[in-house]
């Protein structure tokens, strides 16, 4: 399974939406549900997910499926 699907599967999930609504360049404000709530959630997800650590600087960086995905690229998740 790619990198992608699993980020669109974990964001789908975090936030009870379709995997369908999620596109490879979704963004945050595409979704009712990436709220601020939503946003901590999905952070802590993928904390678990791939087994990386989030500062918290970082949280608000990571606001579309190209920053995470560009994110989970530097720390060595290709």
């Amino acid at each position: 399974m790619s990198v992608l699907t699993q980020v669109q599967e974990l964001i789908a999930t975090t936030l009870k939406v379709p995997v369908e609504k999620i596109a490879p360049t979704t963004r945050n404000e595409d979704l009712a549900a990436w709220d601020s709530l939503g946003q901590v959630n999905l952070m802590m997800a993928l904390e678990q997910t791939f087994d990386v650590y989030i500062e918290a600087e970082e949280f608000v960086r990571l606001n579309s499926v190209p920053a995470i995905l560009e994110f989970l690229k530097r720390n060595g998740i290709a």
